[in-house]
């Protein structure tokens, strides 16, 4: 390790700050991570009441599926653009994007705005998480970087238990729009740290950016969401129309690529086991993750008539689960190796969504939350396993997409998660409740209160929405169980042994 930068010997000098510049990085890495990561609790916290205002319920999972299906499709883009110009620029503007976006869901006066501002949001995620984990890549060497990764995931932890509360309080206190303009702060603070303490010497070479490759690539991942989505509706006609255009728009994505001189996506990377394995297993972590976190508030509120606060807490436990676990495992990468933590974590996965099976309406809401702790210790070991074998995979001038593809592989999962499990959702209102639609709203926005209709009327909307969400829980244990199938895939890759064949 160079004793002046404190880099290991395959960093690129692109980006060698200078040690004693590195704490306030850092600083600004986790600023910018806990933006992300707060958003995430107290949107998944709020979200049941704001649609209760809001209304038009048959868009909820929509207000998830627009930002994650942005910040998928911008993710292996953002990634590129970090190793071709640097980490620094597209940041600052991922931050900007993404406040952009907070400012104007503040104001959003219905769910179709709301979802349309929620993408824009997407689209500054999609730059923040992969490009700011790169930077951790770049500047700390393997044996640092598990340590640095636990803290990492402490922002996690400290917004799972800040993001509820916040949430709760907003509500009740004040107008739902801070749930979002409360990024604005946070955001300016870390753009801050960035421009101030990141710098970079980009070495001076012609590039190109696959911009047809990035266009034909939303245009698939949004074609697949639409899709699902709209599976079954209208004699299912918009669905084949969907599946029809994916299917065209994946094919000439391929061959796009496989011309293109500086390719969005490197197959030959993707093609090698440890990182296609990892990936795969990420991919369908997402989805069970998103299952949890979507539904599980509206199951806590409407069906068990716990306040938004205390739904909130349910999920504190998983959130505050991932750190500990990650802490745990990063310092356990050099005694017992990268696969076997992250098989472990796999395998807890499914432990903990046995509990949200069992859920029942009279059920103490700690059931959940012992269940979202598993999953929650689960995710731990198995992501912060997955990030440090992928970065481990590459060199330099390819970590950024890297790092990026395993990003995207956990998004994609989301992407798809909440569109197939918010399908089966929407499925089971439709057909065997539909008439209790109303009733779900008003139980929404009244915390469970039957105030508005009658008794008999609550209690169907109240059952409808059980035996929905309840079919979403069975989805997430399937899910969780193939997560852990596919992680033994994974193959043995030596914890701090850089590569650069791709």
């Amino acid at each position: 390790m160079d004793a002046l930068t404190g880099m290991s010997p395959d960093t690129s000098p692109e980006m060698a700050p200078r040690t004693v510049r590195r704490p306030f990085i850092l600083a600004a890495v986790m600023a910018a991570s806990f933006m992300i990561a707060i958003e995430a609790t107290i949107v998944s916290t709020a979200m049941p009441q704001i649609a209760g205002q809001l209304g038009q319920l048959h868009y909820y999972s929509w207000v998830f599926s627009s930002f994650l299906l942005a910040q998928t499709a911008t993710t292996v883009v953002f990634g590129k653009l970090a190793d071709l110009y640097g980490r620094r620029s597209v940041l600052l503007v991922g931050i900007g994007i993404f406040l952009a976006g907070s400012i104007l869901c503040g104001l959003a006066s219905s769910m179709p705005a709301l979802i349309a501002f929620r993408l824009i949001q997407g689209l500054g995620a999609g730059a923040i998480q992969p490009v700011s984990l790169t930077v951790i890549g770049d500047i700390y060497p393997a044996h640092e970087r598990g340590r640095v990764q636990g803290w990492l995931a402490s922002v996690w932890g400290v917004s799972s238990v800040i993001g509820p509360l916040a949430g709760g309080l907003i509500i009740q206190r004040v107008s739902w729009a801070w749930v979002f303009w409360i990024n604005v702060p946070i955001g300016l603070a870390a753009a801050a740290g960035f421009f101030l303490f990141l710098r970079e010497t980009v070495s001076a070479q012609e590039r190109s950016v696959d911009v047809p490759g990035a266009c034909l690539f939303t245009v698939t991942i949004a074609a697949v969401m639409i899709a699902l989505t709209e599976l079954g509706a209208d004699g299912g006609r918009v669905a084949l129309a969907a599946a029809v255009l994916c299917v065209v728009t994946a094919t000439l994505f391929v061959l796009q690529e496989r011309r293109a001189r500086d390719p969005m996506i490197a197959f030959a990377m993707w093609a090698h086991r440890a990182i296609a394995a990892t990936n795969a297993a990420t991919l369908f972590s997402g989805m069970a993750v998103i299952g949890l976190t979507t539904f599980l508030p509206m199951y806590v509120q409407a069906v068990m008539g716990r306040s938004p606060l205390v739904a909130g807490f349910m999920l504190t436990a998983m959130v505050l689960g991932w750190p500990i676990a990650a802490t745990l495992g990063a310092r356990n990468f050099a005694r017992f190796g990268l696969r076997p933590i992250l098989i472990a974590g796999a395998a807890l996965l499914p432990v903990g969504a046995v509990a949200f099976v069992l859920l029942s309406p009279r059920m103490s809401p700690l059931v959940a939350g012992a269940g979202s702790l598993v999953m929650g210790f689960g995710m731990g070991f198995f992501s912060t396993a997955a990030i440090v074998l992928i970065q481990d995979s590459v060199g330099w001038a390819e970590r950024g997409a890297a790092t990026a593809s395993n990003l995207f592989a956990r998004n994609l999962g989301s992407t798809l998660g909440a569109t197939v499990l918010g399908a089966v959702l929407n499925a089971s209102l439709a057909r065997g409740h539909s008439g209790s639609l109303d009733q779900i709203q008003r139980l929404l926005h009244g915390q469970g209160s039957d105030g508005q209709g009658s008794a008999i009327g609550a209690a169907a909307g109240r059952a409808g929405l059980a035996h929905g969400l309840h079919l979403t829980f069975w989805g997430v244990l399937l899910i969780a169980f193939t997560t852990l199938a596919l992680s033994t895939f994974v193959p043995r890759v030596a914890f701090g042994a850089a590569r650069s064949d791709g």
